[in-house]
This record gives C-alpha cells, sequence and structure tokens, in this order.
C-alpha cells in the first residue's frame, strides 16, 4: 500500500534533519494517513479509503462525502469513489 493519500495525493517528502552542529542527513517526511469509512447516506453504503486528515476535513466542509462527490469531477476521484460517484448519479437522475 502506497504512502498517498487517495483524495489530495499527499504523499512522501524528503528533506534535512539539521543538527546543532549543522550536519545534515536526509529524512521522510510522511503524510498523515488514516484508513477511514466514508459513507454515504443516499446509497445507504460505504467505502474504505485512505486518505489524509486535510482531505478528511475537506469533505466534512463541504457537507459530507454525498456533496463532495456531487461537487468533484470523476477524473480527480480515486477508483474506490468513482463508482460510488456513478451511483450517486443514477439515484440523482431516478428522483
Amino acid at each position: 500500500m502506497s504512502r498517498r493519500c487517495a483524495i489530495t495525493g499527499k504523499g512522501v517528502m524528503t528533506g534535512n534533519n539539521v543538527s546543532h552542529a549543522h550536519n545534515k542527513t536526509r529524512r521522510r517526511f510522511l503524510p498523515n494517513l488514516q484508513s477511514t469509512m466514508l459513507y454515504s447516506e443516499t446509497l445507504a453504503r460505504g467505502v474504505r479509503v485512505r486518505m489524509s486528515t486535510k482531505a478528511i476535513r475537506t469533505v466534512e466542509h463541504k457537507g459530507g462525502v454525498d456533496a463532495f462527490l456531487r461537487d468533484t469531477a470523476v477524473s480527480k476521484l480515486p477508483r474506490e469513489l468513482r463508482q460510488m460517484k456513478r451511483d450517486l448519479d443514477k439515484v440523482a437522475v431516478a428522483s
């Protein structure tokens, strides 16, 4: 499993540890990834996605996973959420 956020694309960055003597050694900055369940109230089902805490805050700010999927283009979504967006669009057209 890669260390990359499914929504924002945030990944591992590299930099230097700098000591008091100004010695530099390479290090990695890992994103704060959480495995979370995005539950759609319209579809009454959820999908498990590995995403950063910033992405979780973004989804909540947009009004939940249903509103987030409606406003986001299919090309910007991960494979797990594309099917959920298609199903959400079908429900919206039917009602």
